[in-house]
């Protein structure tokens, strides 16, 4: 049986795929939420699991979703820095005002990544 960590990885691999092939975006974000879902009923504080969470839904469109999971990640005191670009990323998607994404924009920028998490998809043009 694998590990929490090793399957954090393969959920990071897979997140990776995604762009490789586009024509199986939704099912590859369905398989992402199901695995992530599954290790949070194991450990429901596993913050690399609700930053990765967060990200995928971002990248589907849910930032309501995203927000949620991504905060709960904060408020247990996650100083990983792809939580505060998420969070910024979300946060401009939502259309909030620039104080509250630059404030997590500068928050992010001493901080180091978390090898098992990763960043949602951010495209300037896109929204």
């Amino acid at each position: 049986m694998s590990t929490i960590p090793q399957r954090l990885e393969n959920v990071k691999k897979l997140q990776a795929r995604r762009w490789e092939n586009e024509d199986h975006w939704d099912t590859l974000n369905d398989l992402l939420i199901k695995e992530l879902d599954e290790i949070l009923l194991i450990e429901p504080e596993n913050t690399s699991a609700l930053i990765n969470i967060g990200a995928v839904y971002s990248d589907m469109g849910e930032n309501e979703k995203a927000l949620e999971y991504l905060k709960m990640a904060l408020h247990l005191g996650s100083k990983d820095k792809n939580l505060f670009v998420n969070l910024a990323i979300v946060l401009v998607y939502m259309e909030k005002h620039q104080e509250e994404y630059l404030e997590y924009l500068e928050e992010a920028e001493d901080k180091t990544e978390d090898p098992l998490t990763f960043k949602a998809y951010f495209d300037p043009q896109s929204r």
